[in-house]
């Protein structure tokens, strides 16, 4: 979990190859269930409906995805979804945080794509967003990770050796 470029989609992917496991991102399980992307969820049909159908393909996928799991950005602020969150990590699952600066995330994401959220004046959005979801991936995370320049690969690879040694 993390705010808009932070890497969630591309390092979640590079930990899945490393680990040898499945990955699965749930904006993609959104879209999937939806039939159409996020953006178009939002304007179609507003955010409420998009956090629900969230809500539900995080806790779905917790229950029976296996593997490096990828949340959008907002997911963690939904409280059933918090408490899935907590509840996979006191089973043992790995909650990761991954964290950048918005001088990092802007030229990651652009900040003038389809992101429903950044919509307006994007660089202040994002100072807002992560103001108020800081405290929530802070408190949810069981592992803390800084992406900021430094490539996805070898951020994958410091996830993967401390979940090597939390388990030995």
């Amino acid at each position: 979990m993390g705010p808009p470029g932070s890497g969630k989609t591309t390092v979640g992917r590079a930990l899945a190859g490393l680990l040898g496991r499945g990955f699965r991102d749930t904006d993609a399980d959104v879209e999937e269930t939806a039939g159409k992307a996020v953006s178009d969820i939002f304007v179609d049909e507003g955010e409420p409906r998009f956090r629900d159908l969230e809500r539900d393909a995080v806790t779905t996928a917790l229950a029976l995805h296996d593997g490096v799991l990828a949340l959008g950005g907002g997911a963690p602020m939904d409280p059933r979804t918090q408490e899935a969150l907590e509840a996979y990590a006191r089973a043992g699952g790995a909650v990761v945080f991954l964290d950048v600066t918005l001088a990092v995330a802007a030229p990651r994401v652009g900040l003038n794509q389809a992101r429903p959220l950044l919509l307006g004046n994007p660089r202040a959005r994002w100072q807002a967003l992560m103001q108020e979801r800081r405290p929530m991936y802070e408190r949810l995370a069981t592992l803390h990770v800084v992406s900021d320049d430094r490539p996805p690969q070898q951020v994958a690879q410091e996830i993967a050796d401390a979940l090597t040694k939390e388990n030995s």
